[in-house]
């Protein structure tokens, strides 16, 4: 008698460099995506397209839809109208959510665990249970002398660091990180960004949503979004050359005040005055 031959075990949270996207196909895809609240459009009609192994830089001011992008990216939230997919698959979707991690701009951890509890809970949520994983993941935010706090009783700072140690414990292959560098010592931010280039060279693709525009240049390319809208997309010397300036931040202003700048069809050079901290 032949007997069927036995099917393989289950991959359980895998590294990301095992589940790398095909090179032709977008880690992360929006098409016609819009979300409305009432009359209020957060994300007005965005299409996007990001290729796997870079890290994208989500940059606007506060009220412009970066939060609301990234959680309809994730399939936290469902769109008015429009589609989105990471790694192929549309979303929302229960099973890709294995393969994503999401840092949210709210410090997404139970007070009253402590920093070890809140990762080991939230690791085991992806499967993942090795040990010696997660205390890495501690000593790359540097809290593993302080794992055994209730996040009550951390700083503000460091609950953020918990919070990053959370989102990157199971190996995602797509993350989304929503401002993770706010109230981060300079030292670690540097660390942190060091990591980060790490996993983009693994295969892992990221999208930083930030305000601190001096960041620009720590990704390898750049979304300027505002009022629901793509404003531009490019590296940042690309959307300097468009904007006919030096300065990143002036080159947001210019595309959005100009968005005929953003193609490259305006000649003119972008003023020299310097943004408010209201604009950034």
């Amino acid at each position: 008698m032949t007997m069927a031959p036995t099917p393989p075990a289950p991959v359980t949270a895998p590294a990301h460099a095992t589940l790398r996207p095909a090179a032709l196909q977008p880690a992360v895809e929006a098409t016609a995506l819009r979300k409305d609240f009432g009359a209020i459009h957060a994300v007005d009609g965005i299409d996007m397209s990001l290729p796997p192994g870079r890290i994208y830089g989500l940059l606007g001011p506060n009220g412009s839809g970066k939060t609301t992008l990234i959680r309809l990216l994730m399939g936290l939230a469902l769109a008015t109208s429009g589609t989105a997919k990471v790694l192929g698959v549309e979303m929302p979707s229960r099973a890709n959510l294995a393969r994503i991690g999401y840092m949210t701009q709210a410090d997404g951890i139970y007070p009253e665990l402590s920093a070890w509890e809140n990762l080991t809970f939230f690791a085991a949520l992806y499967g993942q249970t090795d040990k010696a994983q997660l205390h890495a993941a501690l000593e790359l935010v540097e809290l593993d002398t302080r794992a055994n706090t209730p996040a009550q009783n951390l700083s503000g700072g460091m609950r953020r660091r918990l919070s990053m140690a959370c989102a990157l414990a199971h190996h995602p292959v797509v993350i989304f990180l929503d401002e993770p560098t706010v109230g981060v010592d300079p030292a670690l931010r540097v660390q942190f960004w060091d990591h980060f280039h790490r996993l983009a060279a693994d295969g892992a693709t990221l999208l930083v949503s930030s305000h601190v525009m001096d960041e620009a240049d720590r990704c390898d390319e750049l979304v300027f979004m505002r009022d629901g809208h793509v404003l531009a997309q490019g590296t940042s010397a690309e959307l300097r050359r468009r904007a006919g300036t030096d300065n990143i931040e002036a080159a947001f202003l210019r595309f959005a005040t100009d968005p005929a700048a953003a193609t490259g069809a305006a000649a003119t050079p972008a003023p020299k005055a310097q943004p408010t901290g209201a604009e950034r």
